[in-house]
């Protein structure tokens, strides 16, 4: 990477708990080797191996790799050598504690900061690994560790079908169709949190369902690796008290206490755990003009503990001790109130236990730079979620970029403010691929969710597709989304998945006629710009005129909807099921008991043999939709009520009439007998099976009597 990215001061207290780290700090008389420990010296195919690299060293910002690059390069198999970056991290404990009718995650940091690095071996056979350090001052390497891959059930990664581009397979050659939903929102102030996740995995995986996407990218309401966490106000709200520091001439900012006496709450996006029985110290910088006073204020100051200035018009330091009880594993309350009338300042605010150890209020800093900083807590709860995925074989399709830190930067593709996003973007993607592109759960990077259409984003997609194809060596898939229909990103080359998302809302009942139409009509459109890669939906829904629940789904048991256009968009000729975005809904619902009709259906789909096309089927009855897919000579077959769609039960309460006496033909297949199997798409049971022959090319079929939908499998 060029040496174009900003040398951002990072301020992070949690890093400086570590010497070597300190801003400032002078540089070891000499470097100290690198040294390298595998957490084993046996793996199997694709799975994780983990190394532990020791480097020592002074760096402003250590996730900056213009500035200190960590790598493992790897011998493999074969005289071929593979190079994975290393990636700096925090480790967290983790308890699962109970709170009203809710698990909470107490995370809690474990020792200081580390090196690491992950590696998935994609050929077995004996390698050697060897740590890189690069820095202006020179490049450091360490002795080789040596390891072993074997066999192993894994199937690989996600990959687009060598036969037929549309589709995909693993590794291995198994084809893959995902299942699916929209898991977007994962936090400790949303319905879905970490332990919320994970049992939502559960479900999913015992009813066959294996793709989510996620998003890294929520700002401060949810997981965002890169983003603004604050602990003095959110992104919705933004207008917190900050200012130059006064008395100082130097950049760095403060925050300026309200003089009225109303208390400024120290309130971080993330709830901040403690651990019981341990001393911890509260300490920063004030300053105070004009008789003006502090107290603090909280759970652990009462009461109220007062923050002593230097004399007036200078910053002082101040520090408070406390201990926790054996029942405290939270912050809780915390703000500073500003007493006497005059002017009061605070910066630098920080707590850590007593022994030393990692910055817990990282929250609070200021200064600290948005971009090109990854917050520790964020990247555990992905490496946790990451792991939950493997175990229950769900891929992940990941939106990683926080679209709000980037956009207004992408006017101009000659410009340095472009330029410089592209930069961070690639060092962003740089850490992401270190710590969790080791992973087969990892399906696809999604780089945005919904940016705007209209820019000149070519350039961008170029620039990080190429950086990744030097960097992954597992070669995710790449993708992207934006907030409407963008052909110009479905013929990107450097993006491997078409992607559009779309929300069915009654503004569109003269153009679409229900759920299935707009499944089917956007599945099309999509096929048309991209007719030779994967494809799917990656948001779909109903949707209120201003993009929300409706009220009738906040109501209803009734989930037709999401019934309806799972089946159709199983069966529409996309990559993969639409992927439903009311996922709250869903839970409360207990939908997921809907995916397993379905993924049993198309479990024998080939999807990778290169020969799937539209069915060509009709039926004798006018009011049944159909849609299916064939190949010479099987079929998968989908017959719908329209009567049965959700506005019609659900808005308008209406009964659908039964299908009676109805026929079916197929044309397009080879002269013989053929078993055809009538199935029950709610429970996934054949309601009848019989061999018809071939009759003058055709095979004309008596279709069960059904009132909602009916699914038909053939095959000789």
């Amino acid at each position: 990477m060029k040496a174009k990215t900003p040398r951002w001061v990072w301020a992070v207290a949690a890093l400086a708990a570590m010497p070597q780290l300190l801003p400032g700090s002078a540089a070891p008389a000499q470097a100290q080797p690198v040294r390298v420990q595998a957490a084993t010296n046996y793996v199997g195919l694709y799975e994780k191996i983990e190394f532990r690299l020791e480097v020592s060293g002074s760096w402003t910002n250590p996730f900056d790799p213009d500035e200190v690059e960590v790598s493992l390069q790897l011998a493999a198999p074969g005289a071929r050598s593979v190079t994975v970056p290393a990636f700096y991290c925090q480790d967290f404990e983790r308890q699962r504690l109970k709170s009203a009718d809710r698990v909470c995650d107490w995370l809690y940091p474990r020792g200081n900061p580390s090196w690491k690095a992950r590696f998935a071996p994609m050929q077995t056979g004996d390698y050697s690994a060897v740590g890189m350090v690069k820095e202006s001052s020179g490049t450091r390497s360490s002795s080789a560790v040596r390891f072993t891959c074997g066999p192993s059930a894994s199937r690989g990664f996600v990959r687009v079908s060598a036969k037929d581009p549309r589709f995909l397979e693993f590794s291995q050659g198994q084809p893959y169709f995902p299942i699916g939903q929209n898991l977007a929102f994962i936090g400790s102030q949303q319905y879905v949190t970490l332990s919320k996740a994970e049992a939502i995995f559960d479900k999913l995986a015992e009813n066959g369902a294996d793709y989510l996407r996620i998003w890294t990218c929520c700002d401060d309401w949810a997981t965002a690796i890169e983003a603004r966490k604050s602990a003095w106000g959110r992104s919705w709200d933004w207008h917190p008290p900050i200012v130059p520091m006064p008395g100082e001439d130097n950049g760095r900012k403060c925050l300026k206490l309200p003089s009225t006496g109303s208390a400024l709450r120290i309130d971080p996006s993330h709830s901040v755990a403690l651990r019981p029985g341990t001393r911890y110290v509260l300490s920063g910088k004030v300053r105070t003009e004009a008789g003006a006073a502090i107290k603090l204020e909280g759970n652990h100051f009462k009461p109220p503990q007062p923050i002593r200035a230097g004399p007036t018009g200078s910053w002082g330091s101040f520090q408070h001790e406390f201990e926790t009880g054996l029942g405290d594993f939270w912050l809780g309350d915390l703000s500073l109130r500003a007493e006497g009338g005059g002017s009061a300042w605070i910066s630098d605010l920080s707590l850590k236990e007593v022994a030393g150890g990692p910055e817990l209020l990282w929250e609070a800093d200021i200064n600290r730079s948005i971009r090109g900083f990854y917050n520790p807590l964020d990247c555990f709860v992905l490496d946790e979620l990451v792991a939950s995925a493997e175990r229950h074989r769900i891929y992940l399709q990941l939106c990683l970029l926080t679209r709000d830190l980037y956009m207004s930067a992408l006017k101009d593709p000659a410009s340095p403010q472009y330029e410089r996003a592209v930069q961070s973007a690639r060092m962003f993607l740089r850490y992401a691929m270190a710590r969790w592109g080791y992973s087969t759960g990892i399906a696809a990077w999604e780089y945005w969710n919904e940016i705007d259409p209209g820019l000149p984003t070519d350039r961008f997609y170029t620039a990080l597709g190429d950086w990744l194809d030097q960097i992954d060596p597992y070669h995710h898939l790449r993708t992207t989304s934006a907030w409407g229909p963008s052909a110009k990103d479905c013929l990107h080359p450097k993006l491997d998945f078409a992607d559009t998302h779309f929300y069915l809302r009654p503004a569109d009942k003269g153009r679409l006629a229900d759920e299935v139409d707009a499944v089917l009509e956007r599945t099309r459109w999509l096929r048309e710009q991209a007719p030779h890669k994967p494809a799917h939906l990656g948001e779909f829904g109903l949707a209120d005129e201003k993009w929300g629940l409706r009220e009738e789904m906040k109501l209803s048991p009734e989930l037709a909807d999401f019934h309806n256009s799972l089946w159709a968009s199983a069966l529409s000729d996309a990559s993969g099921t639409a992927l439903f975005w009311w996922w709250e809904r869903l839970d409360q619902r207990n939908a997921y008991p809907v995916y397993r009709p379905v993924s049993r259906f198309v479990a024998d789909v080939p999807w990778n043999g290169g020969e799937l096309k539209p069915a060509a089927v009709t039926c004798s009855d006018a009011r049944v939709r159909l849609v299916g897919l064939q190949t010479s000579d099987q079929a998968w077959i989908w017959l719908f009520n329209p009567e049965a769609s959700w506005t019609r039960v659900v808005v308008e309460g209406r009964v659908p009439s039964r299908i009676t006496g109805t026929t079916m033909e197929m044309k397009a297949l080879p002269a013989g007998t053929y078993r055809v199997r009538w199935v029950d798409t709610r429970q996934g049971d054949v309601i009848s099976e019989e061999k018809l022959p071939l009759h003058a090319g055709l095979l004309r079929l008596a279709v069960p009597d059904f009132d909602r939908d009916i699914a038909c499998g053939i095959s000789p």
